[in-house]
């Protein structure tokens, strides 16, 4: 092979090699970032030195600041690792000391579904889209009969809370469905029903949670608001 400025020319094609197996590599994912650092740094002072002109060798000072600059990059290679793991596990510690901290309160869920307990309230939000002449609790027993139907006046656009007072029933299940008047008629509203949190499941490093409730067990995301049980 010919030799270019002191190098010889095959040595272009290894180091097209080492890329194309760094690329391999990073893409199965079976080796740490830090191990393929410090792997293709060894493989390319090898390279080099297998490549390098006869006539014109590398100088030792050139290898050794090779050997420090490798040395460095693994140092803060895992150095970024150390402070993922850190940061992961902060982040956990956080998100469990706020999960913990929602059990026991209400969380306001989507659903028509309410359990009418001890306390003989149902507590609810209610969204309107647009003022409302008017907003109406229609209450559905377990047959689907309607058992009750309360108005609670006229509502601007926004959210509203509600309370349905089922003292006069027996406990268990019910269906409420809020209602607005639009001109004659009622149209179902978007509502959300309120139930205890029992308790919180967390994902997978802390990161994302799922309360627990008589409802069911529902993402934080799909919950319309947190208060006080």
């Amino acid at each position: 092979m010919a030799d270019i400025n002191g190098v010889n020319q095959s040595a272009t094609n290894v180091y097209d090699q080492i890329n194309q197996k760094n690329k391999q590599s990073s893409t199965t994912g079976e080796k740490s970032s830090a191990a393929e650092t410090s792997e293709m740094f060894m493989q390319l002072m090898i390279a080099q030195l297998k490549n390098q002109s006869p006539t014109s060798p590398a100088e030792t000072t050139d290898f050794m600041q090779q050997i420090s600059s490798m040395s460095s990059v693994e140092s803060i290679a895992n150095l970024n690792t150390t402070m993922e793991q850190l940061s992961n596990s902060l982040m956990t510690s956080q998100t469990a000391l706020q999960a913990s901290s929602m059990v026991g309160q209400q969380a306001f869920i989507k659903t028509d579904k309410a359990v009418l307990g001890e306390s003989g309230n149902v507590q609810g939000v209610v969204t309107l889209p647009a003022s409302a002449s008017d907003v109406r609790l229609s209450v559905y027993d377990q047959s689907g009969s309607l058992v009750d139907r309360v108005s609670i006046g006229a509502k601007e656009s926004g959210d509203h809370q509600f309370t349905w007072s089922g003292e006069n029933f027996p406990a268990g299940e019910y269906r409420v469905v809020a209602e607005a008047q639009v001109g004659d008629e009622y149209e179902t509203a978007e509502s959300y029903i309120g139930f205890t949190v029992n308790s919180v499941t967390l994902g997978q490093n802390g990161i994302g949670m799922a309360l627990n409730t008589d409802a069911g067990s529902v993402g934080i995301n799909d919950v319309k608001q947190l208060g006080q049980g």
